[in-house]
């Protein structure tokens, strides 16, 4: 993605709120095509890059715009770089961006197939709402990353009105305090959005064996639903997340019976069919370090979405709700996790 002024036609690759040179605020121009115009093989590893060789590709879009890539395989100067693109429910697709967040997530959602979205759709955001920090901290959705979700759900033509941003906490936190804190309230105040605490709202009840869900009447009502969980390292945080559209008092007793994995398996059958767009664009490790690796996940299936997330991320421990994902059984859309596979 790159910016252009609509006055003096400078061109930036990174986004400046407004031209430097004419205080103008400038375009998004948006690549449809790239074309190989140079090709560096590579065989001395370095400290993010430790698995060599690979390749750096120079591409060129239709405006002639120009920025390199990593790639796994080497192409041909004057190749297209085409991306596969299928409606396969199950599929991870990934993208690595820049500066542009909604560039990453128009493109992840392109390449499973897309969704269909109109004026009239409702859509439900459920956002990773934990605790009482500043976004930087990245232990909620970022801001950043709410706020181009939003944006994209605008630029599809939705109305305001028919976007609601949700969540609610499990512990003795107070929601007020941690919407405000994290930033979400100052999102959806700008945005002139409903923020909803899903505890206020009803719950429907849902059976399925032994196991009695009591799940936001709100995921019913719905006609898209996104699960925008912040990823961290050796947790399974984008199916986790989901949980929070059941009753708390109804998931805590759950949680004392049963394990995460055995609740998930079951709750997933009484689930209309929910988006997953996974924020790794500032990742916290285990050890509270917040690293900085501008990644976007995107998958209709959660479990596959933290199995490839984990992976690419270089996990040490597998959790117990992701035991039976096999990694080999998924198809990857998108980057692929060689060229973007972080290393210790």
């Amino acid at each position: 993605m790159f910016y252009q002024c609509p006055k003096c036609k400078n061109i930036w690759q990174y986004f400046l709120p407004k031209c430097p040179h004419c205080f103008l605020e400038l375009k998004r121009i948006e690549s449809k095509k790239a074309k190989v115009i140079s090709v560096s093989k590579v065989n001395i590893p370095s400290i993010f890059h430790l698995k060599v060789p690979y390749f750096v590709l120079l591409l060129e879009d239709e405006n002639k715009n120009k920025w390199p890539q990593k790639s796994e395989r080497e192409y041909k100067i004057g190749e297209n770089l085409n991306y596969e693109t299928k409606k396969d429910k199950n599929a991870v697709s990934i993208w690595k961006i820049k500066y542009d967040i909604l560039e990453g997530i128009e493109r992840t959602i392109e390449f499973l197939g897309g969704i269909e979205l109109g004026s009239n759709s409702k859509v439900l955001i459920l956002p990773t709402l934990k605790k009482a920090t500043h976004s930087f901290f990245a232990e909620n959705t970022s801001i950043e990353f709410l706020n181009a979700t939003i944006e994209y759900l605008i630029k599809r033509k939705v109305k305001r009105e028919n976007i609601k941003v949700c969540s609610q906490v499990f512990d003795e936190s107070e929601i007020e305090v941690l919407t405000k804190k994290s930033g979400f309230l100052k999102i959806c105040q700008k945005f002139k959005i409903c923020l909803f605490d899903l505890s206020k709202g009803e719950f429907i009840e849902k059976n399925v064996g032994k196991f009695r869900f009591f799940v936001s009447k709100e995921v019913f009502e719905s006609d898209l639903i996104l699960n925008l969980p912040i990823l961290k390292k050796n947790e399974a945080s984008a199916t986790e997340n989901i949980f929070k559209f059941l009753k708390r008092e109804n998931y805590l007793a759950l949680s004392y019976l049963y394990s995460k994995k055995e609740i998930f398996e079951n709750l997933k059958k009484v689930l209309p069919e929910i988006l997953t767009i996974g924020d790794a664009n500032f990742v916290q490790d285990e050890n509270g370090i917040v690293r900085y690796f501008n990644l976007i996940f995107c998958s209709f299936n959660a479990q596959n979405l933290d199995r490839v997330f984990l992976e690419v991320f270089n996990f040490s421990k597998l959790p117990e709700i992701l035991k039976n994902v096999k990694l080999n059984e998924i198809e990857i859309l998108g980057r692929k996790i060689e060229e973007i596979k972080i290393y210790p």
